[in-house]
């Protein structure tokens, strides 16, 4: 499982002259070959082009990607927050070590593949943009700007996920081709300021509301109401909640998918989890991924060209159950901890650390729990979809060189009956059986719902923030989708989960934690968390307090002793690489982050 390291190159000065790996995980298009005129400057090259735009949504296939480009962030919002450990052993992957520990430098690969995997992004919907006015059959004007909207789209998005990560990075527009001058795309203005590149993220995403179709032909792309939450993310991690809340208000009262359908929670929370039942009534816009397509015979390297959610292959549980390996992502005893519940079913949000653990090996927690903790996470002693109960000696956890929780992820993960119909029986890959057809949410309608919350504590009416975050929990609240126990007869565990009474959001700083906390039970584990309390501005307190917490209970052999989160590691260090190539001319173009 060594990742393959090589040299980084910004993207944006590759030209595409060659192989775009077209993938058909959404549409039944032929890979495209090479850009020569005759193929490209038509329709049916437009499309082609901006199919593979759309490839690397799921955070592989571009230059130099690779599990750091995971499109579900699974290390940098996941990991290097307090929702999990790194998992495995210290060295394998061991370059994630340094990002959990908050210490890493500029020259680790993982950023480096995120850095290059968002730029080839950027760079393929600018490719779609240059060709568009060259294409002589594309004359009908509303087509014209349904494809520029997608693109514009692609391009915000990418940009958008450069921003969470690595902050003052450059935006890189059409214009940019491989023989403009370094200073062009420089992160820097004239006086050494770092530049802000918001507002042409909104740009972006406000053209592509106001061009693309409500509906769409092909479920993976995005459609008007996808585009319009994008644009309410980018005003959320901005604090512009006035503008936010007018967009998610529309979104709730009228969005829906692209299939047409209107938003809506799902009954049961684990459809959103399902290969089987996802694309469903909750999907604003995910990566789409597809099994068995060819895609797993292509490539004998696991350098990411297939298209079952490769990013993820690591984190299955390990030596048994539905994986061949690897035992990465395991959640973390303070995640295990967020799902108790008191007497009313309500989270321990200032004491959920206090007193027994969760599965603690002695002593055990044996209060109340919120239901959707066996949907997050597989337990000791609870089934685990349909692959039997997670074993108490801990035989899925890989801890041969000391302690690793006792918890493995779920939300990725395919059932017994699904395996080699939605996961790989393509023998190429060296765990072709974690390939899967599991899609990554990028957006789902309980994140819009959760926002929109957030929107009105801050700036509207909390009865109506309350009402949003009971109708998240209302849904966790359905005990016909609760994990029974392994006859089948009664719940899993003791569960219990209750709404917030009227007025118990009238306080705004209260207020807002119990919407804060809401994200954390919601949202566990898909790669949000991390981004979430850096917007928040409580990064710093939460994750000193976990690293405190951890290393008082000594569940991970992660060092938790050297950890301490700062300002700095707000940000992760651009990669070093892409600095030497664009300062190579003596000028500072790109300007490292503070502190690295």
């Amino acid at each position: 499982m060594k990742m393959n390291k090589f040299k980084i190159i910004l993207s944006t000065f590759l030209m595409l002259v060659s192989v775009l790996l077209a993938c058909n995980k959404f549409l039944d298009k032929s890979p495209i070959g090479t850009l020569s005129p005759n193929v490209i400057y038509n329709k049916n090259g437009v499309e082609g082009l901006l199919i593979g735009a759309y490839a690397l949504l799921d955070g592989e296939g571009g230059n130099n990607s690779g599990w750091g480009s995971a499109a579900s962030n699974w290390v940098y919002g996941s990991v290097c927050a307090d929702d999990a450990y790194k998992g495995s052993t210290p060295s394998d992957q061991g370059d994630i070590v340094p990002l959990e520990e908050w210490n890493a430098n500029s020259t680790n690969p993982y950023p480096a593949q995120k850095w290059a995997l968002c730029y080839d992004g950027v760079q393929r919907a600018n490719e779609v943009l240059r060709v568009i006015p060259l294409a002589s059959d594309l004359t009908d004007p509303t087509q014209i700007a349904e494809l520029t909207g997608e693109a514009r789209f692609l391009r915000g998005f990418y940009h958008m996920e450069l921003k969470k990560v690595f902050g003052n990075v450059p935006f890189i527009s059409d214009t940019i081709v491989a023989t403009t001058k370094p200073e062009s795309v420089a992160n820097v203005d004239g006086s050494g300021n770092y530049v802000n590149i918001w507002p042409q993220i909104e740009d972006d995403l406000k053209f592509a509301v106001n061009n693309i179709a409500l509906t769409q032909t092909e479920v993976g792309r995005v459609n008007k109401w996808a585009a319009m939450a994008f644009l309410a993310k980018a005003y959320m991690f901005q604090g512009k909640y006035s503008d936010a809340k007018g967009l998610l208000d529309d979104i709730i009262q009228n969005g829906t998918t692209s299939r047409g359908v209107k938003y809506k929670l799902t009954d049961n929370y684990y459809d959103n989890f399902n290969p089987a039942t996802q694309n469903n009534s909750e999907t604003v816009f995910a990566a789409q991924m597809s099994v068995n397509d060819g895609s797993g015979t292509a490539q004998n390297d696991g350098n990411g060209v297939a298209n079952g959610n490769y990013g993820d292959a690591l984190n299955f549980p390990y030596n048994a159950g539905p994986g061949a390996c690897c035992g990465f992502f395991n959640p973390s005893q303070s995640l295990a901890n967020t799902f108790k519940t008191d007497a009313n079913g309500l989270p321990l949000i200032d004491a959920y650390q206090s007193g027994n653990a969760v599965n603690a090996h002695t002593n055990p927690y044996a209060g109340t729990l919120d239901p959707r903790i066996d949907m997050v996470m597989g337990r000791p002693g609870v089934p685990y979809l349909d692959w039997g109960a997670v074993p108490a000696d801990d035989s899925w956890i890989r801890s041969d060189q000391g302690p690793n929780g006792r918890f493995v992820p779920k939300k990725n993960v395919y059932s017994k009956s699904q395996q080699g119909n939605l996961s790989s029986t393509e023998s190429q890959f060296w765990a072709a059986i974690q390939l899967t057809a599991n899609r990554v949410n990028l957006i789902r309608y309980a994140d819009v719902l959760l926002w929109a919350a957030e929107c009105e504590e801050q700036i509207g009416d909390p009865e109506k923030a309350r009402a949003y975050v009971n109708q998240v929990r209302e849904r966790a609240a359905k005990s016909d989708y609760w994990i029974k126990n392994a006859a089948g007869t009664a719940n899993a565990d003791n569960y219990k989960i209750g709404d917030y009474p009227a007025g118990s959001f009238d306080n705004k700083a209260e207020g807002l934690k119990k919407i804060q906390f809401e994200r954390r039970l919601e949202l566990a584990m898909e790669g949000h968390r991390f981004f979430d309390l850096v917007r928040w501005g409580t990064a710093q307190t939460e994750l000193n307090a976990y690293a405190a917490y951890e290393k008082s209970i000594k569940n991970c052999y992660i060092f938790f002793e050297t950890r301490q989160f700062t300002e700095t590691t707000e940000l992760y260090p651009i990669p070093q690489a892409q600095i030497d190539a664009l300062n190579a001319n003596g000028n500072t173009n790109l300007k490292q982050n503070p502190g690295y």
